[in-house]
């Protein structure tokens, strides 16, 4: 009989701790026998971590695609892939086994090891269920960059024998200390696993063999190599699996150019990628060894894994508990949580600050939740939010949330499924950042797959359980099926012929948004088409900047989803650009393409031509084969108006052409990569969509325009220019700027706002950035934020400069600067921006009366509602504040 109460709950708390001692004391064998801990130090360097969960098996060949976008992020020396959710057919086990069993994977760097490695880890402890080698293809060579032949791998489906299920217990005090059957067979698979790495890999001898996983329904390989090389040698395209996650690795510590140093990182039936590196390495592994956990691959990927199955296999924490062990909730973010949650963070805090890491990083997470059957990805990042990251969802039919490095990998992967199975389309419903140790939502997320009678649902919440979904009720559109011929065809088409003969770009937009609600799929599709076909020549501008303003616009879909909406525009843009002349071309008009195919024939505008067409598909994502090297040239032979297209992860667009490039305008269409603008020198760029990391840094002078979100550290080392962000920026935006930059951002940052700001006098030449705080609902509504910035050192340690943020409520609080103070707006402060504002409105339909200066409904005064944020100390140009007003 249970009993309630105060004495129970002690009771409990005894029976808790008593199974941790025991587990722990169980593990004291496990020490090495060598020296410890023992590694080298290696440089630090970047990785690329993706990852998606989906309601669907799908096929290892839709996570090749975001690692080969990310190749960059490694170097060959280091890839991997796991997956979890499997097919039983495909690993040729029944379901039964798949769900039951243990599939004990081991690379034989020594082929030779498989029959001792049999004999002594296995046979004496497991029934073997299945197993065998996995297959590979014949030569590791027919893989491209693949320079080193990956491991055989052996897989088998296994059970701890009874009797030595029974004997391990006792032997360990592990029956008396409240552990059911499967917890002690977990414990053993994961004491054997170390035992064999010991005996064969992390001792002083040869590298024969080691561990790759040991998981329920989950599989981990790994190789010297990118990772999309793991997943064609090991013939893993058309094994599915609802979780995938890869990892490209640039070595920072252990064996790193050896398989065993490659990521993923195995814990009990978790694998865990990791982006970054810790300064407290050594910290971490000391805390683990007080608890007779030791590292044998010597990497901060293994020891971050180990912490993870501590604190949730062996503590039994609750997952919050385990984010926050990691992450650790502090500043101003601590102190805007409940009185009930800042007691028990800060138990935490006490007990495991010394382990939790230190430095720039972030985790991908797969596991497989054996005993619900449930599988789930998880992606957490560090407090100070040093690495990029980025989260995606689509819901429909067949539901994916998406976890990577860069956007432009989620978008790849959803090209590719979407070029498989037309449930998916190739843009996300949504797209969003973390922010780490906040009490926002805690730095990380979890997508778990949940079975049900039906087909499996996936639920979306951050660190605290708050949910993240899309809008109910809207619809995908299926591309693949031909539209139903429209109605109102003559209605559309006389539109669009005056709006043509009128050179009426605004009212073909005003049209559309009419016609938008009474609409089905359908019709906008041929709506769309007609519109294609009849501007495609003879008023290719009017047609290229009217569906482009219908893409960059916010406005209510009603039961389209806006991802469809978005597919549908941009083919029908697509169409456009495909009818327009190649270089060789005889035909004549505005615009010209170039492709990867004709590069070669690339020429100088003639008479009439105005703008090229670049199609980036096919050209490589950086160095002299991408097509930003292409762009300089077509600078050099007088084009003054370009436009990239079909782009996917091309950095460095818009860099290298040069001073004085005033006249010169870059439109970017779907996926920029990084770096996009750096050491702008006059011209405009303009990215149709959410843009990526590292944008226009140390950037001249110039336009930038972001229909979209920007990435991490944008603006870095700035020295001038205009920028105009539609949406958010994530961390780190403005830093170290100079000179005179200034800043339009419609949504937020995320920290470190404008830090070591050294911009001079704003009314003096000097820059500075405008926060309003405002977002865009899924549904196109303009909503002000609960918190127009929720981060903290706001324009910290600056030396000039300014941040005029719209809070009309005054939520902003003295914790959040460094270095800062506020001030009330002037008169001269207002005449400063409001052409920033005006020009704000003018690119993203943002009204300065309505949208800016109205607060519940009242229209106020921009002292009422804007606050500007200086260095602590300066002195005003101008402080009269007569005459304020609209």
């Amino acid at each position: 009989m249970k009993r309630n109460g105060p004495s129970a709950a002690g009771e409990r708390r005894e029976v808790d701790v008593r199974r941790v001692q025991s587990l722990l004391r169980a593990r004291a064998h496990l020490r090495p026998t060598e020296p410890w801990p023992s590694r080298s130090l290696e440089a630090e360097g970047g990785c690329g971590v993706t990852g998606f969960a989906c309601t669907i098996p799908v096929g290892g060949k839709h996570i090749y695609e975001p690692s080969i976008q990310m190749r960059n992020r490694g170097n060959g020396k280091g890839g991997g892939i796991a997956a979890c959710g499997l097919v039983p057919e495909e690993m040729g086990v029944s379901r039964r086994v798949l769900d039951e069993d243990y599939i004990l994977q081991v690379a034989l760097l020594d082929p030779d090891a498989r029959g001792e490695v049999e004999k002594t880890f296995l046979e004496p402890w497991f029934d073997i269920d299945h197993g065998g080698l996995i297959p590979t293809v014949d030569d590791y060579r027919d893989v491209p960059l693949l320079s080193v032949r990956p491991p055989d791998v052996a897989r088998y489906f296994v059970r701890l024998k009874p009797s030595v299920l029974a004997r391990f217990a006792e032997e360990k005090n592990l029956a008396a200390a409240d552990f059911s059957e499967r917890e002690v067979e977990d414990e053993f698979v994961y004491q054997n696993s170390i035992a064999l790495n010991n005996r064969f890999y992390a001792s002083l001898g040869d590298k024969r063999a080691f561990v790759l996983s040991h998981a329920r329904n989950l599989i981990i390989l790994k190789i010297v190599g990118f990772a999309e090389a793991a997943v064609q040698y090991y013939r893993m395209p058309d094994t599915h699996a609802h979780v995938w996650i890869a990892h490209q690795r640039f070595p920072t510590r252990g064996r790193v150019w050896h398989p065993g140093g490659a990521h993923p990182f195995i814990g009990m039936n978790e694998a865990l990628v990791h982006n970054g590196d810790f300064a407290n390495y050594h910290s971490v592994t000391e805390y683990l060894a007080g608890r007779n956990i030791y590292p044998q691959f010597l990497t901060d990927t293994e020891v971050s894994v180990l912490l993870f199955d501590l604190w949730n296999r062996v503590y039994r924490y609750p997952m919050e508990y385990i984010i926050e062990a990691l992450a650790p909730t502090a500043e101003l973010d601590f102190d805007r949580l409940p009185a009930a949650k800042q007691r028990i963070y800060r138990q935490i805090q006490a007990a495991h600050i010394h382990a939790s890491p230190d430095g720039p990083w972030f985790f991908i997470i797969a596991r497989s939740l054996a005993e619900t059957r449930e599988f789930q990805l998880m992606g957490i990042t560090d407090t100070a939010m040093l690495r990029p990251q980025v989260f995606a969802l689509q819901e429909g039919e067949v539901s994916i949330g998406l976890i990577c490095s860069e956007k432009q990998a989620i978008d790849a992967t959803l090209a590719s499924l979407a070029g498989e199975d037309p449930r998916f389309t190739p843009v996300a419903d949504l797209y969003w950042n973390a922010r780490g140790g906040s009490h926002t939502d805690g730095g990380a997320f979890l997508l778990t797959v949940s079975p049900t009678d039906g087909p499996c649902r996936l639920h979306v919440t951050n660190k605290f359980g708050t949910e993240v979904s899309t809008v109910s009720g809207q619809v995908h559109c299926n591309l693949s099926v031909p539209p139903v011929a429209p109605r109102q065809t003559d209605e559309d088409t006389t539109a669009i012929e005056r709006f043509v003969h009128d050179g009426d770009s605004e009212g073909l937009f005003s049209h559309f948004l009419e016609r938008l609600p009474t609409m089905d799929f359908d019709s906008l599709r041929g709506f769309v088409d007609r519109w294609a076909d009849r501007t495609a020549t003879g008023a290719t501008a009017l047609g290229i900047e009217a569906l482009t303003r219908c893409m960059d616009r916010r406005y209510p879909t009603g039961g389209k989803k806006r991802s469809s909406l978005l597919t549908i525009l941009r083919n029908g843009l697509e169409k456009i650009f495909e009818r327009q002349p190649l270089c060789d071309d005889e035909r004549t008009g505005t615009h010209v393409r170039v492709t990867w195919e004709t590069r070669h024939r690339l020429r100088g505008p003639r008479p009439g031509e105005t703008t090229l067409l670049i199609n980036a598909r096919g050209f490589s994502p950086e160095g002299g084969d991408c097509d930003a090297v292409l762009a300089v040239t077509a600078h050099q032979l007088g084009w003054r108006r370009l436009v990239h297209y079909n782009t996917r992860g091309t950095r460095f667009q818009g860099v290298g052409l040069g001073p004085g490039t005033s006249g010169l305008r870059i439109d970017c269409y779907d996926n920029p990569g990084d770096y996009l603008g750096s050491g702008m020198d006059g011209l405009e760029i303009h990215v149709h969509g959410n843009a990526q990391d590292q944008l226009c840094q140390i950037s001249n002078q110039g336009k930038l325009v972001v229909y979209g979100d920007v990435g991490q550290t944008f603006l870095y080392g700035a020295k001038g220019g205009e920028a105009y962000v539609l949406g958010n920026a994530a961390g780190r935006p403005m830093i170290n700027a100079v000179g005179s930059p200034r800043v339009v951002i419609n949504g937020t940052a995320l920290d470190f706002l404008a830090e070591s700001f050294m911009a001079g006098d704003p009314h003096n030449g000097g820059g500075f950035a405008i926060v309003n705080g405002l977002q865009f609902d899924q549904a196109g509504g303009l909503h002000p934020l609960e918190l127009p910035y929720p981060g903290g050192n706001l324009l910290s340690l600056a030396s000039g400069g300014a941040i005029y943020i719209r809070d009309p409520h005054r939520t902003l609080v003295e914790e959040q600067l460094n270095g800062g103070e506020y001030r009330t707006l002037s008169t001269a402060d207002w005449k400063l921006i409001r052409p920033y504002l005006e020009e704000n409105e003018r690119l993203f339909g943002i009204r300065i009366d309505r949208d800016l200066l109205t607060v519940d409904g009242i229209l106020s005064s921009p002292q009422a509602v804007y606050r500007k944020v200086t260095p602590r100390g300066t002195t005003e140009a101008e402080s009269e504040m007569e005459g304020l007003g609209g």
